[in-house]
């Protein structure tokens, strides 16, 4: 029996708790000629390393499950040359979600979606050394004033499909049910989804936009940190289109759009082009990597570092397909203050310095 097979193994958890934008990989099978007809959960469950009938069974009710491009049944016989592609959540383990009452920037909420602008400092969920304080402990808390009879095991995760960093200001889509949890991670996968960041760059870029293409995966020796690979010998494709916004001189002001979704994508590819984030202590730019090391200058970026005390990203905009209406909608987001407020520092020292 053979079968052809698109999958890749999820990234873990890295520091700060999370790091990954999508959190919804796919696998792709192809039945082979020889296959006898046999149920498609059975047939998964030889498929899926640590599948159990229950998981696969939930997954195919709720649509995670299609085959020849169709929702089916759990005894629906596969065939070969049936094409059969799951959506799998790689998003840590189920843990106990405690609801508490955590500020939340809500600002858009219909039955299917919820559109969050989460501030830089906050953790997307529970996990290893976060057990509380989270955008869905919060968002727990949200749901249940609105539903008391609420329960955790009936919100499994809250559709989220994808993720930002801790450290990372802007805007989040989760899904309040399984059809729009659905209809979304596959708009996330087919790369529909509009993602727009602003993201203040050590360095002055020396074109005005460009596309940098490189894998990125895990360092090779540091576990903890991601790395790019241009040629492809590791981690996954990634691709990340950038434009510049305003020149500072040692610094630009860019918006990055994502074609993919991966593990501190913008970030791990400014790096890998010279241009890490300003005050990314995990790539390098929390230190002067642009302008003479002279007590003035020294002084002026370590009082910027003061003012954005954390790397200088934002998820700006977000726009896809409504998983119940069908329309396309775009949100947008002022950026946050702290990043207003180092960008203006910047703005003002090039004005002084008469810097072009």
């Amino acid at each position: 029996m053979s079968e052809e097979l698109e999958q890749t193994e999820p990234d873990q958890e890295l520091e700060n708790g999370d790091g990954s934008e999508e959190l919804y990989e796919r696998s792709r099978f192809v039945v082979s000629k020889g296959q006898e007809p046999l149920r498609v959960d059975k047939f998964l469950m030889t498929k899926i390393e640590g599948a159990t009938r229950n998981k696969v069974q939930r997954a195919i009710e709720t649509g995670f499950v299609l085959v020849n491009n169709q929702r089916v049944k759990a005894n629906y016989k596969v065939k070969p040359g049936d094409e059969i592609i799951t959506f799998s959540d790689t998003s840590p383990e189920d843990r106990e979600i405690i609801p508490q009452p955590i500020p939340l920037n809500i600002v858009y909420e219909d039955a299917d979606i919820l559109i969050i602008n989460k501030p830089a400092g906050l953790i997307m969920h529970p996990g290893s050394g976060n057990p509380d304080g989270t955008v869905v402990n919060g968002v727990v808390w949200h749901l249940q004033q609105q539903q008391p009879d609420l329960t955790e095991d009936r919100l499994p995760r809250f559709g989220m499909v994808h993720r930002i960093d801790k450290n990372t200001s802007g805007l989040i889509v989760l899904a309040k049910n399984q059809e729009a949890s659905l209809h979304l991670a596959r708009q996330f996968y087919d790369h529909t989804v509009e993602r727009r960041y602003t993201a203040l760059v050590w360095g002055d870029l020396e074109e005005e936009q460009g596309t940098i293409r490189a894998h990125v995966g895990r360092h090779q020796r540091f576990r903890k940190i991601m790395d790019a690979y241009p040629d492809g010998e590791h981690g996954k494709e990634a691709i990340t289109h950038y434009r510049v916004l305003e020149r500072f001189g040692y610094t630009t002001l860019i918006e990055c759009r994502l074609e993919t979704g991966r593990t501190h994508q913008i970030r791990v590819h400014m790096q890998h082009i010279g241009h890490p984030l300003f005050n990314d202590d995990t790539y390098g730019g929390d230190r002067i990597v642009k302008g003479t090391v002279y007590t003035k200058y020294k002084q002026f970026v370590e009082n910027c570092f003061t003012l954005c005390p954390r790397h200088a990203l934002h998820a700006r905009s977000l726009g896809f397909v409504h998983p119940r209406t069908r329309e396309k909608i775009l949100f947008e987001s002022e950026l946050a203050a702290d990043m207003q407020a180092v960008i203006e520092k910047w703005r003002n020292y090039v004005k002084a310095k008469n810097i072009q």
